[in-house]
């Protein structure tokens, strides 16, 4: 598996087509990333509801995504390693979920754009924003 784990956030980039964050984001997918499902699901929600995007965009995308990225599963395990993350970092709940979805992949960068840039979690994970 990839060392990099990326947040919904960045995979999103991919979809904007005048933004110069869409090109990092392609990158980064191009090279090889690990998501979870809940990227999965964050990515559907966003592109669904929020941006409103016609069905057969969204499909496309994550499709698109399960085909080129790792994808790890949301289970107990995540879910336990994510609350301690939470409690120890300070982090929202599913921010945490990401991160020990992460760890748990063994990967060692998290890019976000959200999360605390700089941050090493448990001496293993580091969060880049890849857009700074």
């Amino acid at each position: 598996m990839s060392a990099n784990f990326a947040d919904s956030n960045v995979v999103l980039y991919t979809t904007s087509s005048e933004d110069w964050r869409a090109d990092v984001a392609i990158g980064l997918v191009d090279d090889g990333l690990v998501i979870s499902v809940q990227v999965l699901n964050e990515v559907a929600n966003v592109m669904a509801r929020k941006w409103k995007r016609p069905w057969s965009e969204t499909l496309d995308l994550l499709a698109g995504l399960r085909s080129q990225c790792d994808i790890v599963p949301v289970d107990q395990k995540t879910h336990q390693l994510g609350i301690k993350i939470a409690m120890r970092y300070k982090l929202a709940i599913y921010d945490s979920m990401i991160v020990a979805a992460a760890i748990l992949a063994n990967c060692d960068t998290l890019y976000s754009e959200d999360m605390h840039a700089g941050l090493v979690i448990e001496n293993r994970l580091r969060i880049v924003n890849p857009f700074a």
